[in-house]
């Protein structure tokens, strides 16, 4: 099963005592479904279009299931409005792929699927 993931594209950062607070109570929310960061608004370097903000990346090893019943949690409802009251942006969940994921093989898949429309 692949890991998921939470990516947040967030901009518009306030060092309001709300967002302190966020940070010091959501690693509590994700340790139930361990969750971990991987990503929490380090170096950024744009090398195609636009990006203004940070990223955040925190990966759910037990996948989807884990990220949903993170996000819908009642301690990590508790504490949402004191980032998002705050801090503009979007967050999704989205499936990683499985490990030794091999993208020629879903070149593959997307040419036999429609020959016509992806010919060389």
């Amino acid at each position: 099963m692949p890991a998921a993931y939470a990516l947040a594209h967030l901009h518009g950062r306030s060092p309001h005592p709300d967002v302190i607070e966020y940070l010091e109570r959501i690693q509590a929310t994700l340790d139930p479904f361990h969750g971990r960061f991987r990503i929490h608004g380090g170096e950024l370097e744009v090398v195609e279009g636009e990006w203004p903000g940070s990223v955040v990346l925190i990966e759910f090893p037990g996948g989807m299931a884990d990220a949903r019943q993170w996000y819908a949690s009642p301690a990590y409802q508790d504490i949402l409005p004191l980032r998002t009251d705050h801090i503009e942006g979007v967050a999704v969940l989205v499936e990683g792929v499985d490990p030794g994921y091999d993208p020629l093989k879903r070149a593959e898949k997307l040419r036999s699927a429609d020959p016509g429309g992806y010919a060389r």
